[in-house]
């Protein structure tokens, strides 16, 4: 993204996932995004440092990251926003489901819905701060008739078609059939290690990738599971 083109901009964080929000200091402008996403960087420590247990998250493959400092957002919004910086506008839309602070920016007039991590192309979810009622109930959103001819970009593999929605909101509502299903009272390692690899046979993912995927499920799956048993209050959003 080109930083040459005046001042006039804004930077919308659609949730509070260390992968898009690292560089937002970069950007040197105001911050957009959802209340409960501004909720999550109040609670963070002023900058960011490369350490802890990995979450299979794509920063972590970046070498020599150190301590960087966070931008937090400057505006929040609860239900809905609209920015009126052209001759159409553009809405901001609160729509829960990857993280309770997930937002699409919605193009009503071009037909472009930004969708963020709703829709993550050949491969696994973020889960240990998703609510998947919730997501699902998001992902059907998309595919009712209101979206019909609509072009949809994810965050992570750009555009998406109706199959590739269809495809996730399949996986989605088999994985909380599963763990609806767990009578466990706490996480059992063994048991998440089989459910990795039934899981990884729904994606169609480079064998150098293997091993990142199977660590976000890993991860998700174990504190997805420890904030349903355990601790409500607990969140892992910025995971």
């Amino acid at each position: 993204m080109s930083l040459g083109g005046g001042i006039d901009r804004l930077l919308i964080n659609m949730d509070a996932h260390p992968d898009r929000t690292l560089g937002a200091r970069a950007m040197d402008c105001t911050v957009i995004a959802h209340e409960k996403t501004a909720q999550i960087f109040r609670t963070r420590p002023s900058a960011f440092k490369a350490q802890g247990e990995e979450t299979g998250a794509d920063w972590e493959s970046i070498p020599g990251l150190g301590s960087v400092r966070w931008a937090p957002p400057e505006i929040s919004f609860l239900n809905q926003m609209s920015l009126h910086w052209g001759s159409s506008p553009v809405l901001l839309e609160h729509h829960p489901g990857p993280s309770h602070g997930a937002i699409w920016v919605h193009l009503p007039e071009e037909k472009v819905l930004f969708i963020g991590d709703a829709v993550m192309k050949n491969q696994p979810p973020f889960l240990a701060g998703s609510n998947l009622k919730a997501w699902l109930e998001s992902l059907d959103l998309l595919l009712q008739p209101e979206f019909k001819g609509y072009t949809f970009i994810s965050s992570r593999g750009g555009v998406v078609n109706t199959n590739t929605i269809k495809a996730q909101y399949d996986f989605l509502k088999h994985l909380n059939e599963k763990l609806s299903k767990s009578t466990s009272k706490k996480p059992n390692p063994a048991a998440i290690e089989k459910m990795i690899a039934s899981l990884l046979t729904w994606f169609k993912a480079p064998s150098a990738r293997q091993k990142q995927f199977a660590q976000r499920l890993r991860y998700g799956l174990l504190h997805y599971n420890s904030r349903q048993h355990f601790t409500p209050s607990y969140t892992s959003e910025d995971q």
